[in-house]
This record gives structure tokens, C-alpha cells and sequence, in this order.
């Protein structure tokens, strides 16, 4: 049970990456972006080109995957999501998940649907601690999705950005009002909750060791999910709910549930939605009619 705890862990601070990019874009314009699972399966795909064709170090390519990924998340909400700003609420929704069946089949015909296996830049080293076994690739996940969560923050609340972020999250029309710049602040948004998932999608085929066009679907409704346990729209509760949805899936495994992983995570979310539909740590706001 400790070692799929620690799996837990692992797996979880991937989710939660995932889950910042949610909550974020959710925080600013409203909007769930389904399309995100997807930037995650660019990120992986973009990382193995990178280390295959042009033979770059891990860390080089992980950081060139993040700064592509957040080029094609710009690009994406300035195409689809700019447009719809001011429509319904289900027009954009309806974008979100058309924009992500476009990333996945649009992979799948420029490189086939089978899965392939992500290029082992690093070699796999075992540390035994008693009854645990944990190798240096589960580490570098853990280290570089604690430093990235801890960078997020730092942008969030200590840079000019991070506040113009935070403005516009609250009321748009004020912060305009006050001179920033609203569309360059959402698609800097955009561009950090993408460049966060081209590296978890970097970190995870490094960790399974397989990638495919439609790897990025499940794990972008659990990363979701996640948000929404935590409190979407609130990037602590975000961290924090993709460390639990990590924790509750290696648990249900380590107890025979293998089977119905992913239908606990789902109900997971049912029950957060019946009894505490804030999250975690949302605060339920009342709504003036």
C-alpha cells in the first residue's frame, strides 16, 4: 500500500499540471477547456519528435515542448476561443470539445493511430527505502511538477502579469477600465496552463513510455475533475485535488479495483458535487439576481 501511495504521487502531480491549466482559463473567462487534454498529448508528441529526430537532451526538449505547446495554445484560443468571448457560454463549451476532436484525428492522420514508444533519454536507476522502490524517473516527475506548481504561483502573485491575471478574473470590464491589456492577459493564461500541459505530457511518456493520438482524452477529464475536487478557478485547490485524483486511482488499483479506476474518480466527482459543489477549497459565493 506505501508503494502505490508513492505511485500515487507520481501519477497525481502529473494530474494536477493538468489541472492548473483547467482551473486557470476557467478563473479568467469562464470557460472549460476541454481541448486541453489534448495540448498534453501535443506536449508528448512534440517531446518525442524533438528527442528522436534531433537527439536533444531531456530537459532541453521538455523545455522546448513547453514553449511550443504554449505557442499552440495562444494560437488556439486567438482562432476559436477570441471570437466566441462574448456568445453563449455553450457556444464556446461546444468549440472547446470540437477543438480537441480536431487535435486528436488531426494526429491521427499525420501519424497513424497505433501507439509508439517515447524515446528513454534517461536512463531508468532503482532506489530501494524498505518495503518502497522508486527510480530517478519518478523523482525528476515529482521535483519538476513542484518546481513548475511553485513557479505558477510565483507568476500569479508576484509579477505585473500575475496580477493583471488576477484583475481580469475578476472583473474584465474594470480591469480594462484600469489599462490592461485584457486579450494579451488571456493569452498569456492560455500560453502558461499549455506550456504546463506539454510538460506533463513530456514527463508522463518518459514515465509509461508509450504515446497515441488519444492518449490525452481520459486523463484531461480526470485532470477536470481534479480542478473541480479542489475548487476550480483556485490554483492551490487545483495542485491539491490532482494529488488526491492521483492518490484515489492508485488506491482503487492497489485494492482490486483495477477494473473500475476510472469509474471512481467519476464518482469521486459526483459525491464532491452532491456535498461540497465548491470544491475543496472553493467558498460558496451567493449569486445576485
Amino acid at each position: 500500500m506505501l508503494q502505490q501511495l508513492v505511485n500515487g504521487l507520481i501519477l497525481g502531480s502529473v494530474y494536477a499540471l493538468l489541472a492548473l491549466g483547467y482551473t486557470m482559463v476557467y478563473g479568467i473567462i469562464k470557460l472549460i477547456n476541454f481541448a486541453h487534454g489534448d495540448l498534453y498529448m501535443m506536449g508528448a508528441f512534440i517531446g518525442y519528435y524533438l528527442i528522436n529526430a534531433f537527439h536533444l537532451n531531456f530537459f532541453v526538449a521538455l523545455l522546448l515542448t513547453m514553449l511550443i505547446t504554449a505557442t499552440l495554445g495562444m494560437l488556439i484560443e486567438f482562432l476559436a476561443y477570441r471570437p466566441l468571448r462574448h456568445s453563449t457560454r455553450i457556444a464556446a463549451l461546444i468549440t472547446a470539445i470540437g477543438v480537441s476532436f480536431f487535435l486528436e484525428y488531426g494526429m491521427v492522420y499525420l501519424v497513424g493511430a497505433e501507439a509508439r514508444a517515447f524515446p528513454q533519454a534517461i536512463k531508468t536507476v532503482k532506489y530501494s527505502l524498505g518495503s518502497v522502490t522508486i527510480t530517478n524517473i519518478q523523482l525528476i516527475i515529482l521535483f519538476v511538477s513542484l518546481f513548475l506548481m511553485i513557479a505558477l504561483q510565483f507568476i500569479v502573485k508576484e509579477t505585473k502579469m500575475g496580477k493583471a491575471m488576477r484583475a481580469v478574473s475578476v472583473d474584465s470590464d474594470a480591469a480594462q477600465l484600469m489599462g490592461i491589456n485584457v486579450n494579451s492577459t488571456i493569452s498569456f493564461t492560455f500560453a502558461l496552463g499549455s506550456a504546463l500541459a506539454g510538460a506533463a505530457g513530456v514527463l508522463i511518456g518518459l514515465y509509461y513510455n508509450s504515446i497515441n493520438p488519444l492518449m490525452g482524452m481520459t486523463p484531461g477529464i480526470k485532470s477536470f475533475v481534479a480542478a473541480v475536487l479542489g475548487g476550480i478557478g483556485i490554483i492551490p485547490g487545483a495542485a491539491l485535488g490532482g494529488i488526491l485524483i492521483g492518490l484515489i486511482e492508485t488506491v482503487s488499483v492497489a485494492i482490486g479495483f483495477s477494473s473500475y479506476r476510472d469509474a471512481t474518480v467519476f464518482a469521486v466527482l459526483i459525491i464532491i458535487l452532491l456535498i461540497k459543489p465548491a470544491g475543496l477549497l472553493g467558498k460558496n459565493l451567493k449569486e445576485k439576481v
